[in-house]
């Protein structure tokens, strides 16, 4: 895809970290954008800082595991700005672990999100794509954790391996109608990752994974080191622009 301008894009996870940073690349590039996340004060606050930089995005409220409302916030985006084009299904939590400690909820609420947040954005947008004959292009959101595991990557690197491979068919599945398809894989990013363990839902909460104030402080201080989501924006913007299936931040692969 060369062109973005007038594309209607949505953006989960798109109201603070790396789902910002494309938010706000892809408005730089003239595409309108939605944004959708679960916190509704993150959806405020990204709105507003982007106003003062002279971008507009749409706000919507949206819990990426819950099948129903991610149809109803889709059927609300093209409602409200246009036909979806450029998706980024971005939204997931950076819970570490190891799998020999896992309960049933921790797996149940990191592979929700990572992975079964993916699954409902392909499956509610996929179609509809297919059906408006418009091309376009997705990216989803895996990580470096999607490719090499850590030692505590657990649960996490199960789920964001899947993503990678779901990619990989999609987009073998796609490429005769004009929708390219890529996965994001960054490595360290300047996010608020480390306050994921804080927003464990209730329904989830017999959890062994859990996360020290020390803990949370190390992970803070090392993640400043790492690369603006601005930057990340920018290159996932050249990654759908070059229809790369693999978007890198550390250079660990080429894509291709």
């Amino acid at each position: 895809m060369e062109k973005f301008n007038n594309r209607v894009a949505f953006v989960t996870g798109g109201a603070s970290g790396v789902g910002l940073g494309l938010a706000k690349a892809l408005a730089r590039e003239g595409a309108k954008v939605a944004i959708a996340d679960i916190r509704d004060d993150h959806l405020a606050t990204a709105v507003a800082g982007a106003r003062a930089d002279g971008i507009l995005l749409s706000p919507y409220r949206l819990d990426v595991t819950d099948r129903v409302a991610h149809a109803q916030v889709v059927d609300a985006v093209e409602r409200d700005i246009g036909r979806i084009s450029l998706v980024s299904l971005n939204a997931g939590i950076g819970v570490l672990g190891h799998i020999k400690d896992a309960t049933y909820d921790d797996w149940d609420w990191i592979i929700g999100v990572n992975l079964g947040g993916v699954i409902n954005g392909v499956r509610t947008l996929v179609p509809r794509m297919r059906a408006q004959k418009l091309g376009g292009h997705i990216v989803a959101t895996a990580s470096m954790g999607g490719i090499v595991v850590a030692d505590s990557g657990g649960i996490y690197s199960a789920a964001k391996f899947g993503v990678v491979a779901m990619m990989q068919c999609l987009r073998e599945d796609l490429a005769a109608e004009g929708i390219g398809v890529s996965v994001l894989c960054p490595a360290a990013v300047n996010t608020n990752i480390h306050e994921h363990y804080r927003m464990r839902p209730a329904e989830f909460n017999n959890g062994a994974y859990v996360q020290t104030a020390e803990e949370e402080q190390g992970l803070r201080r090392m993640l400043a080191h790492g690369m603006s989501p601005e930057r990340v924006g920018e290159l996932v913007v050249e990654g759908i622009r070059s229809n790369n299936l693999y978007i890198m931040t550390s250079g660990a692969l080429e894509p291709i």
